[in-house]
């Protein structure tokens, strides 16, 4: 299976002219309102106006960019930087000195410290604890319950991502407490990007305290598990052990504020988007089940009949595909952000200096001048004789370049299991009181999944 095939990018037009200005707008507000009142249809419906659409929000000027070879160009350009109002709204979560947030010689050598962990010949030592949480929920869901989606999703993708890249004794624990401050923090982050309403959210407001309560936790348990780790001495091989080792420019020990945002970093925006990648495939598992039916042969017919474990990931390519295309149709990260570092140009278009660009792998992984029958649920569509097809850049689930999400294997076996596993052991339906529409935060994912398994 392949996410990107091999046709060159557009050559740009050597005359750079002003984007157009997409339509309905409103006075004051721009397109702000749209941005707020139904993003995706909104962000699908800009390339009609252009390959980089200018948009207005409020008083300022942001561009649009809606072509697959015009997002990977800007990936793999040094004229555009992680930066712009989707990076800001994060800070508070992220902080300014991880590699999520880091720009320039400091992203680069982040990069060299974290890299080693998630190196594909890195992955297998891993296996263990992702066989162990993925059929810990086969066996934690009783045939016939219902199951909150939400939060088994996301405490599998915490605890995994916990137990692999941090280890320690308290770490079972630690990942509980982290799905329940992640749960929280993520609700609160969409808001204060699209309603910038700056002073109103340090007020003494419910549910402001209770974002602040999910993040002072959050930040207190990433320092609780450094200190404990340097107060025991051990040196596991863990992504904790390579971060306090990590030296900077100057080969002096990195700042504890670095090592605090790095560990935050690799754990939070890998577990949401984990967590609502997991969401968005038991949809799938529910809503069409030839396709459950099929992942469960194919494993059966891997394994023998015996649970399904980390070594039969490579060969379960149906499951693999399933998991693809679920990423393509729904991809939890569904807006990006950069900023321009000088006048530049993209595809024939002037982009000046500090403005912010905006695009969104929804609405491109869903033109359907990149796909045949776009919308369609369709797993073959990534077996290599027709995954050829797809223009290159029009999939890019983990991003290129050197922004490139580091931890792609990882995540694409631990879902790849997971899907295995409870394929193997179970359908699933969706029950009263389920709403498995759209709900759009910082992340995409079902507003309310409730399944219920049922035995084959």
């Amino acid at each position: 299976m392949t996410v990107e095939s091999v046709k060159p990018a557009a050559p740009e037009v050597p005359e750079s002219i002003e984007p157009p200005l997409a339509g309905g707008g409103v006075p004051v507000l721009g397109h702000g309102w749209q941005l707020v009142r139904d993003p995706l249809a909104f962000m699908a419906g800009l390339r009609e106006h252009g390959d980089v659409v200018r948009l207005r929000l409020g008083p300022k000027t942001v561009y649009a960019v809606t072509a697959p070879a015009l997002t990977g160009a800007m990936a793999l350009s040094p004229d555009y930087k992680i930066d712009g109002p989707l990076w800001e709204s994060l800070e508070g979560l992220l902080g300014k000195e991880g590699v999520a947030t880091a720009n320039g010689p400091r992203h680069r050598r982040q990069r060299r410290t974290i890299q080693p962990a998630f190196r594909l010949d890195a992955i297998p030592a891993y296996g263990s604890i992702m066989e162990e949480e993925a059929h810990g929920l086969t066996e934690r869901w009783r045939p016939g319950e219902t199951v909150d989606c939400t939060s088994e999703s996301f405490r599998v993708a915490v605890r995994i991502a916990a137990r692999c890249l941090l280890r320690g004794e308290c770490m079972d624990e630690r990942a509980e407490r982290l799905c329940v401050a992640l749960a929280t923090v993520f609700r609160g982050m969409y808001r204060r990007m699209v309603v910038p309403l700056g002073p109103l959210y340090r007020l003494p407001l419910p549910p402001n305290r209770k974002f602040n309560r999910a993040l002072a936790d959050l930040h207190l348990l990433v320092d609780e598990i450094v200190a404990e780790r340097r107060a025991s001495g051990q040196k596991p091989d863990d992504l904790l052990t390579a971060l306090l080792a990590a030296k900077d420019e100057n080969e002096e020990p990195i700042g504890e504020q670095e090592i605090h945002d790095q560990v935050v970093a690799i754990l939070t925006p890998g577990s949401e988007t984990v967590a609502s990648t997991i969401m968005w495939l038991l949809q799938v598992l529910a809503e069409h089940p030839e396709h459950a039916e099929k992942v469960r042969t194919e494993v059966e017919s891997v394994t023998g009949g015996r649970p399904v474990g980390f070594e039969d990931v490579r060969k379960l390519t149906h499951t693999n595909n399933v998991v693809v295309e679920a990423m393509r149709l729904r991809p939890a990260v569904w807006i990006l952000t950069r900023r321009a570092v000088t006048d530049t140009a993209l595809g024939g278009y002037r982009i000046p200096a500090g403005a912010d660009i905006v695009y969104s792998p929804y609405a491109i992984q869903r033109d359907d001048r990149s796909y045949a029958h776009n919308l369609d649920f369709d797993p073959d569509r990534w077996l290599p004789e027709r995954a050829k097809d797809v223009p290159k850049y029009a999939m890019s689930p983990f991003s290129v370049g050197n922004r490139k999400c580091p931890s792609d294997h990882f995540s694409m076996a631990q879902l790849t299991l997971i899907t295995a596993a409870l394929s193997a052991k179970y359908r699933f339906e969706q029950v009263g009181g389920s709403n498995d529409a759209t709900r759009v935060g910082i992340t995409l994912r079902p507003h309310r999944l409730l399944l219920k398994p049922v035995p084959w």
